[in-house]
């Protein structure tokens, strides 16, 4: 959901080498539109993470999960020079450092950015300068752009969930919320906050929607001050910012990017298996229950037919229900950092 990804706490002995592989993600989504190869680096990046050690050469890491020959042969070039010429090659062209700078504007993708550069709009002076130019998402995303750059610090995040889940049970005590993503993952920082938000009584077979409305949470938490600025809102997406509020005489919180989604109750544990992610884990429980004859979204885990497609929704009544049906030990979110 969000713009940027950690790559983990400043406490990584392989932070370096993860920084060139997510610098070299970002060049093929967003000046090379190379899916497959962003995606290869990212998972790259992602293995080295996790390690508590010091990767010593290419050979050493090609023993790693994820990573190929010619990564290792880019992680040997690294450690021995302190740089990549692939990446020095890359800086050098101005546009491409300036897609890249753009793209990290909430709300630009890879296409805008570069239709931007090419009418010679390349740094963000020149994009508070045409502001037309911008979406209602794009003009909030420049305006907090130092502030959505900021890691959001654990602690801010369960502060964050208690005024949360304190407001929308004052609305509705049977309400359920979880915040996902990176923050349920364990992590020390977060780069956004993805909140799901299910009601017993609100199902895809017969929703009542009289019981729930986001427009009415939204409005709630607008009044206690949390949510600043709504980007979007629909009748199940609330896409937009938040702040803490200031305490007298200390300085007011850097701004966030919250989302928050609406999502029927029996479908609710597949949705925050898949909005806890990591995105890897989520490709491989994926590929997973397609080898046992099963397909795995964020709506449902259904049987495949004989004719290979998807059949009835399968009763899913918590996380630990999908690895069971699908003949896998349980993973506590912690553990699905990959």
């Amino acid at each position: 959901m969000g713009k940027r990804k950690a790559t983990g706490s400043t406490s990584n002995p392989n932070q370096d080498l993860c920084d060139f592989l997510m610098e070299l993600a970002d060049y093929e989504r967003n000046v090379s539109k190379n899916v497959f190869k962003c995606n290869a680096y990212r998972k790259a990046a992602g293995t080295l993470g996790t390690l508590s050690e010091r990767v010593k050469s290419g050979e050493e890491a090609k023993k790693l999960p994820g990573i190929g020959v010619k990564i290792a042969t880019k992680i040997d070039e690294f450690l021995q020079t302190g740089k990549l010429q692939k990446l020095e090659n890359i800086k050098k062209d101005e546009n491409n450092v300036s897609i890249t700078l753009l793209a990290r504007v909430s709300g630009i993708g890879p296409a805008k950015a570069k239709e931007l550069v090419d009418a010679s709009i390349k740094t963000l002076e020149d994009l508070r300068k045409h502001q037309d130019k911008l979406t209602h998402h794009q003009k909030l995303g420049l305006k907090y752009f130092d502030d959505f750059e900021k890691k959001i610090p654990r602690a801010e995040i369960v502060q964050i969930e208690k005024i949360l889940k304190s407001a929308i049970k004052e609305l509705n005590s049977d309400y359920i919320v979880t915040i996902c993503g990176s923050y349920r993952r364990g992590k020390e920082e977060s780069g956004d906050i993805d909140v799901l938000i299910t009601h017993p009584k609100y199902t895809s077979k017969d929703a009542e929607k009289k019981t729930v409305s986001l427009k009415a949470i939204v409005e709630c938490l607008e009044k206690k001050r949390l949510i600043t600025d709504t980007i979007s809102l629909g009748s199940t997406k609330f896409m937009g910012v938040c702040r803490l509020v200031e305490e007298k005489g200390k300085k007011g919180k850097p701004f966030r990017r919250l989302d928050i989604r609406l999502t029927f109750y029996d479908q609710y544990y597949c949705a925050i298996l898949y909005f806890t992610g990591s995105d890897l884990f989520n490709q491989n429980m994926r590929a997973h229950a397609l080898e046992k004859k099963y397909t795995l979204n964020e709506y449902a885990l259904k049987c495949l037919t004989t004719e290979g497609r998807p059949g009835e929704a399968v009763k899913i009544t918590c996380e630990e229900d999908v690895f069971k049906i699908l003949g896998l030990p349980y993973k506590d979110p912690k553990d699905r950092n990959m």
